[in-house]
């Protein structure tokens, strides 16, 4: 494994207000909740992840850049990358290699304690589905080292969909796994693409930002 580049070091655990309870509007019927950033906190460990993998290539990854994309697929953003910087990344090569790097920080992956609440609490009182931007193989992983797995009726990811967020084709479709119109559906999300293609599918959306010190 190569050096941490230079930012590396700002990557850091998150920190989140103590509240009693995110409210659940009275007629909400149905819950979806993105995953990284929102019930897992793995927003620094994915950049670590992302300044390693794209440092083998000499690119540039400000961290600023980095929360605008949160949502899109890793393979999204190698193209993204490519395209706006004139790179030549391989796409799939170095987005499957950027997530191997961030299998290897699952195991010291924190839960967002307000959002994990919320699950916990309605756990067989609402359904529940996740509706991540990140490949399956992560995504689960993540929630197995949670212990949430099986609180979900549904569990939505970039290959589950053509067309990932901004695009609401992931929140639709996981609403309809659960049996519950878009409307009645209240979405936990912390990034503005993700928020936009919740919104984009006519649900109430909670942003986790709000809670974020």
């Amino acid at each position: 494994m190569p050096a941490t580049p230079a930012g590396a070091t700002r990557c850091r655990r998150s920190t989140y207000h103590a509240i009693r309870m995110i409210p659940i509007p009275n007629h909400i019927r149905g819950l979806i909740f993105d995953c990284d950033g929102t019930i897992a906190d793995t927003m620094p460990a994915h950049y670590k992840a992302w300044l390693e993998a794209l440092g083998e290539h000499g690119v540039e990854f400000p961290e600023a850049l980095f929360y605008e994309m949160g949502g899109v697929p890793a393979a999204r953003i190698v193209e993204i990358l490519n395209e706006r910087h004139g790179h030549q990344m391989p796409v799939m090569e170095t987005a499957l290699y950027k997530e191997s790097l961030f299998e290897g920080y699952i195991p010291q992956v924190m839960p967002i304690e307000p959002v994990v609440q919320v699950i916990r609490e309605y756990d067989g009182k609402l359904p529940m589905a996740v509706a991540s931007g990140g490949m399956r193989r992560i995504v689960e992983k993540t929630l197995r080292a949670l212990g949430l797995t099986d609180r979900f009726n549904a569990i939505m990811t970039a290959e589950d969909v053509n067309h990932g967020k901004p695009a609401p084709d992931i929140f639709l479709e996981a609403a309809r796994r659960l049996g519950v119109e878009p409307k009645l559906c209240l979405a936990f999300e912390d990034a503005n693409m993700g928020v936009q293609a919740a919104r984009a599918a006519g649900m109430d959306v909670f942003d986790v930002r709000e809670i974020a010190r």
